[in-house]
């Protein structure tokens, strides 16, 4: 039936475009052969939790801390059954201790709040702090048939018969950096009292249907947790509960200030946790020890961590993390020229000199370039019904968006060519009509359409459904019962953090021109921007992709508004209703069955007619895409080759921190605060 519907809204769209441009399947794309292949590997190679025989940490903090009495041994300090990562899957085995990771960010904390909506500052301090229920960012070197989330806080998992209830198993004897046990609690609370409270947003924007709108959640003990679902096996929820939406955070520090038990409001529940209290509690690697606004995050190592690698080494091997608080281009400069270790080489203006500069033999930092998995599409509003209280003139441009021969005009009016030249030359960038990247496995050109660059036939559009130019200045008016015929003034939300959002913000701008449509730019830091589209305060915005686009099992329900919030263009009006699009209707349905399906050519079927069921009708608006390189400083090891920037999580968590190590010989006195644990002096909680 999916097939059919998908066929029959096709041809309609194929028959509406029919007096402007002809829609056609998307060029090929430009050969790109510094391209770095990835080894694949089974899912079970990567890990696994089990006991071993003895266990061991960096001499100093048993000389320091357990023998003085400060901390107890290691093993009172790990659950019963590690994490244990498999010396198979690390490039170059077992590690050492010591040394620092130096990054470079262009974000700002905000606080350590993370369940409430509170960003770290981005750039991988997130990723070191909290620990979620599932993991998928290792996910990229394992094939397609072999795909399902790894363990993490939940090492296991068994449905029931009928595929409705999943009993989810917590790691047994982990601890918070403070020593506070995890337990359900801490996953109830995350559940309860943030993702389900409507009036909490956490940080990445999930939601009750995020994992079902119909989903229900409840603890059986202290170390497992019961899911039941409207749907039968519905396992693409299972990659949902991995980093960024069911991260728990400490619910023996969150709850003294969250609104059900505590006298406070939900504004200061959510801004309680100031960047500068130190000593956060963490289930990650890394604990906040030092935060020095405009200047540095700094995080040492947490000596409660739960994984351990082979021999029994408790991880990180690293034992401190400093983030420079800079700019993401600075980022960028600072790891080619050295002074920094790692970045993910993602504004592709600063492609040609970082690879001249790594091809030189001197070069401090190795680049490998992935697939492309980086694309950038503009939104436009599609809620007619109230979502973000829209004035007259908002309201309009939503009926504007609604309509599908506007969002044809808008398309054909721009050169994805010169778009995609603007931000860098040679053979990095692509045409992109918008839907699933053409990096991830689900995507096929043949099912891939767009509407070809026609500015003439772009402006015959627009005269179509009533936009001229009827006073003279260049720019098409209302007709004249709407807004009084004024200028047809278009908002369009734009993050200021990168180069490459705000280049390609000014090109779109420019090319529009051109065809009569005024669009004023909006740019506001990108935290602003996150919160104006939870918020539904835009008329378009430019947004990176997602990661159901690169991976489309993680995040699926965001591919379609399947839900009142999973849309990041279309969500419900203040009733809870959302007023659907008769091709959004279609995709829904395509999502619906894709989740509920384990059949992996089904799988493939549904993703070919959701990708045209998108392109068609122009869901979205593709505007370039491009590949991402990986820039690490030689000296680290564990480094695996070909782990993508971007695909189900950002090349922090891909690579696997934790692993990576500096040889004895090439550790450099970079530590700021060496031999030391969080919480000193003499603190067994977070400090101010």
């Amino acid at each position: 039936m999916a097939g059919l519907l998908a066929a029959g809204i096709s041809a309609l769209a194929l028959t509406a475009g029919a007096h402007a441009s002809e829609m056609t399947v998307v060029p090929e794309q430009p050969d790109f052969p510094a391209q770095t292949k990835i080894t694949y590997v089974p899912r079970d190679a990567i890990e696994e939790f089990k006991s071993l025989p003895s266990y061991s940490e960096p001499e100093w903090v048993t000389e320091k801390f357990v023998d003085t009495g400060e901390l107890p041994p290691l093993e009172e300090r790990l659950p019963k059954e590690p994490l244990v990562f498999k010396t198979g899957n690390m490039p170059d085995g077992i590690g050492v201790y010591g040394g620092t990771l130096r990054h470079v960010i262009g974000g700002r904390p905000e606080g350590w709040n993370y369940p409430a909506g509170q960003t770290q500052g981005w750039g991988g301090i997130d990723i070191g702090l909290f620990e979620c229920l599932t993991r998928t960012a290792p996910l990229y070197q394992v094939e397609a048939d072999d795909m399902e989330p790894l363990p993490n806080l939940a090492k296991s998992w068994e449905w029931s018969e009928d595929g409705h209830t999943l009993t989810m198993h917590l790691i047994e004897g982990a601890k918070w950096s403070d020593g506070v046990p995890f337990t359900s609690e801490d996953v109830m609370f995350m559940w309860e009292d943030n993702i389900v409270d409507p009036n909490i947003t956490p940080l990445n924007g999930a939601s009750k249907e995020t994992f079902g709108s119909d989903t229900s959640l409840k603890a059986i003990d202290d170390y497992t947790v019961e899911w039941t679902f409207a749907e039968a096996f519905p396992r693409q929820y299972l990659f949902n509960m991995a980093y960024g939406n069911f991260c728990p955070g400490p619910a023996h520090i969150l709850k003294t200030k969250h609104p059900k038990y505590a006298d406070t409001t939900y504004e200061q529940y959510k801004n309680a946790f100031p960047p500068e209290m130190m000593n956060w509690p963490v289930m990650g690697a890394w604990v906040p020890v030092e935060y020095r606004p405009d200047d540095i995050i700094v995080m040492r190592r947490n000596p409660y961590y739960w994984k351990v690698d082979e021999e029994g080494h408790q991880l990180p091997y690293i034992d401190e993390l400093q983030y420079k608080l800079s700019t993401w281009a600075d980022r960028d400069v600072q790891t080619i020229a050295g002074s920094a270790d790692f970045s993910n080489l993602e504004q592709p203006e600063n492609f040609v000199v970082a690879l001249r500069r790594s091809a030189e033999e001197t070069a401090p930092a190795r680049l490998a370039f992935g697939p492309r998995l980086i694309g950038y599409n503009m939104r436009l509003n599609l809620s007619g019904n109230g979502w973000g209280d829209p004035d007259e003139r908002a309201q309009a441009v939503r009926e504007l968006n609604r309509n599908p021969d506007f969002r044809k005009a808008v398309t054909m009016a721009l050169d994805r060519q010169a778009i995609g030249d603007s931000l860098v030359r040679g053979p990095f960038t692509a045409i992109y009509p918008g839907g699933l990247a053409s990096g991830t496995s689900f995507y096929d050109r043949e099912s891939t359409y767009y509407y070809p660059y026609d500015p003439d036939g772009a402006k015959e559009l627009l005269k179509s459904i009533g936009l001229e130019d009827t006073d003279g200045n260049g720019f098409v008016n209302w007709p004249a019962d709407t807004l009084g015929g004024e200028d047809v003034d278009i908002v369009l939300l734009v993050g200021s953090n990168y180069t490459t959002d705000m280049n390609l913000s000014e090109a779109v701008i420019g090319q529009l021109q051109q065809v009569g449509l005024r669009v004023i730019q909006n740019a506001v830091e990108n935290n602003q921007h996150d919160a104006m589209r939870y918020a539904g305060d835009f008329d378009w915005m430019i947004m990176r992709n997602p990661p159901a686009l690169a991976s489309v099992v993680q995040g699926t329900t965001s591919l379609a508004p399947v839900g009142p919030r999973t849309s990041d263009h279309h969500r419900a009006g203040p009733d809870g209703t959302l007023d659907l699009l008769p091709y959004e209707e279609q995709m829904i349905d395509i999502v619906d069955q894709f989740i509920a399906t384990d059949d992996n050519a089904e799988r493939t079927e549904l993703m070919k007619q959701y990708q045209t069921v998108a392109t068609q009708n122009v869901d979205t608006i593709g505007l370039t895409e491009y590949p991402g390189a990986l820039i690490i400083n030689k000296r680290f090891d564990n480094v695996a080759a070909g782990a993508p920037i971007f695909m189900f999580n950002w090349a922090e968590d891909a690579v696997i921190r934790e692993r990576m190590f500096v040889p004895a010989d090439d550790q450099q006195n970079h530590e700021l605060h060496p031999e030391t644990l969080p919480g000193e002096p003499g603190g067994d909680g977070p400090t101010g």
